[in-house]
């Protein structure tokens, strides 16, 4: 049994990212790649998600825990991808609510 360890979250590093860049044109590139980012390990882990739910299943696994770890990944990315659409959305409300 090997241990993996724990990788930075992609959406993280370009947040990173962001805050490096001075050009305007660059960090709403930067801002689209975050939310790009984030859609695409949602799906990527509800992928191996499905995959770990199929071994287990057909008892092709001799590593029960995989299952788990595989559904609380899936459940992370989703949380953060809805976070992101929220803060999103509240910000294009309070920006709406600005008076000119």
């Amino acid at each position: 049994m090997s241990i993996t360890s724990i990788n930075k979250l992609e959406p993280m590093q370009l947040l990173e990212q962001l805050n490096t860049k001075k050009n305007t044109t660059d960090t709403q590139y930067d801002f689209r790649n975050i939310f790009m980012e984030a859609a695409s390990n949602v799906v990527e882990t509800e992928t191996d998600l499905a995959n770990e739910q199929y071994l287990f299943a057909t008892g092709q696994t001799e590593d029960t825990h995989s299952l788990g770890i595989a559904a609380s990944k899936a459940q992370i990315s989703v949380d953060l991808m809805v976070n992101l659409r929220n803060k999103a959305l509240e910000s294009y409300n309070e920006l709406m609510r600005m008076s000119l």
